[in-house]
C-alpha cells in the first residue's frame, strides 16, 4: 500500500485549528482511497522564534527534504514578532531552498457561495512566480535614522526563472481553456517587464495552440472586477502575483475559500500547500475560522501526489457542504461544524 509522509507545520494563531481540519479529511479520504498518510507535526512558528531565536531549527530544511509534501497553516503574528522575520525565516526560505517556484491559486465560486461581483460564471488559475522577482530580498539601507536614509530593494528577474515560470503558464493553459495572460508593467518598468515581455512573446511561438493576451498589472486588476469570466491562466512576478491572487480571493467570497500551492514541478523536492488567509490573530481563539481553504489545500497536495480520485472526492464534499450554505457566512459555523460536514460528505 503506497504511503506518504505529509510534514505539517501548523504555525500560528487560525493555523493549527485549519490545519487540524484538513488533515482529518486527508487522513479519512486516505483510507477510504487504498493508500497512508504518515503526518509529523512540526512546531516551527512566532512561539518558536520566542522560545529559541530561530522560525525553524538549522535543521529545518533537511527535516523537511525528507517528506513527500508540506502542508502549512498560516504564519505570523506581528505583535510578536515582525512579519519581516516570520516570513524571511520560514516561507521564503522553504520555497527557495526546495525551488518551489510555481505558487498556484485556483480561483473559483463554490456552491453556495456568493462573490461581491454577483457573477459566477469565472474559473480563473493564478500561476505566481515564487522565488525571485520583487520579494528576493536583495538590497539594504544606509545611514539608518539619519535624514540621509536610503533604502534600496532590487527585483530579481533571471531568464531562467522567467522562462520556467511562463512555461508552466502555457502548461497549464494548454490543460484548460486554451488562453494565458501575461502580467508586467512593461510601459513603466522598461527593463525587468520589458524582458518579461520578450521572454512571453518567444515561448509563445512554442504554444501555436494557445491565445496569448499581454496586461498591464491595473489594467488586469480591472478586468478581474468587470469580466473575470474572459480569463482563464493568469501568469505574474512574485510582487504583481501576490495582489492579483489576493483579488482573487476577494472575487471568490473571501480568504476562507482561497487554497494555494508551492509547487516544485519537477518534483525533485517536497512541495507546499497551503491556505492565503494568514494567520488571524484576532479570532484564533474563537473557533470560528473557515477550515476550506486548507482542506481545499489538502486536497491540491493529493492531486499532485497522485491521488487524483481522493482529490477529486475531497472537492466533491466541498461543494456539497458550501451547497447547504455551511462554512459561506463568516463566522455562522464554527472551524469544527463545517469539518464535521466535510467528513460526513465524504461517506
Amino acid at each position: 500500500m503506497k504511503t506518504y509522509s505529509i510534514a505539517l507545520v501548523p504555525g500560528d494563531g487560525i493555523g493549527p485549528a485549519v490545519t487540524d481540519a484538513a488533515w482529518q479529511v486527508v487522513e479519512t479520504v486516505a483510507r477510504g482511497s487504498g493508500f497512508v498518510v504518515e503526518g509529523a507535526r512540526l512546531p516551527w512558528s512566532c512561539d518558536h522564534y520566542l522560545e529559541t531565536g530561530a522560525m525553524m531549527p538549522d535543521d529545518g530544511i533537511a527535516v523537511l527534504r525528507e517528506h513527500d509534501a508540506i502542508l502549512l497553516g498560516a504564519v505570523g503574528w506581528p505583535a510578536k514578532v515582525p512579519d519581516s522575520i516570520s516570513l524571511h525565516g520560514l516561507l521564503l526560505p522553504i520555497r527557495k531552498a526546495f525551488r518551489q517556484y510555481a505558487n498556484i491559486r485556483p480561483h473559483r465560486l463554490l456552491p453556495g457561495v456568493e462573490g461581491p461581483l454577483r457573477k459566477s460564471e469565472f474559473d480563473i488559475l493564478c500561476v505566481r512566480e515564487n522565488t525571485e522577482g520583487e520579494y528576493s530580498g536583495a538590497g539594504g539601507r544606509v545611514h539608518q535614522g539619519s535624514e540621509d536614509e536610503v533604502a534600496v530593494e532590487t527585483a530579481i528577474f533571471t531568464r531562467k526563472g522567467v522562462e520556467r515560470i511562463l512555461r508552466f503558464g502555457f502548461e497549464q493553459a494548454r490543460r484548460r481553456r486554451g488562453k494565458l495572460a501575461s502580467v508586467t508593467k512593461s510601459n513603466a518598468q522598461r527593463h525587468s517587464m520589458v524582458f518579461w515581455d520578450e521572454v512571453a512573446r518567444d515561448l509563445a511561438r512554442e504554444y501555436a495552440d494557445v491565445e496569448v493576451t499581454s496586461y498591464h498589472i491595473d489594467a488586469i486588476a480591472a478586468r478581474m472586477v468587470m469580466a473575470p469570466e474572459t480569463l482563464d491562466v493568469v501568469v505574474a512576478s512574485n510582487l504583481f502575483g501576490d495582489v492579483l491572487t489576493d483579488l482573487g480571493a476577494a472575487i471568490q467570497g473571501g480568504l476562507g475559500f482561497a487554497a494555494s500551492a508551492n509547487l516544485n514541478p519537477d518534483r525533485t523536492t517536497p512541495s507546499m500547500f497551503e491556505p492565503v488567509h494568514g494567520s488571524a490573530p484576532d479570532i484564533a481563539h474563537l473557533g470560528v475560522a473557515n477550515p476550506i481553504a486548507a482542506i481545499w489545500s489538502g486536497a491540491m497536495m493529493l492531486d499532485h501526489l497522485g491521488q487524483t480520485d481522493a482529490a477529486d472526492r475531497v472537492m466533491g464534499a466541498i461543494e456539497t457542504v458550501t451547497a447547504r450554505g455551511i462554512g459561506t457566512i463568516p463566522g455562522k459555523h464554527k472551524t469544527d461544524e463545517i469539518t464535521r460536514a466535510v467528513l460526513a460528505a465524504l461517506d
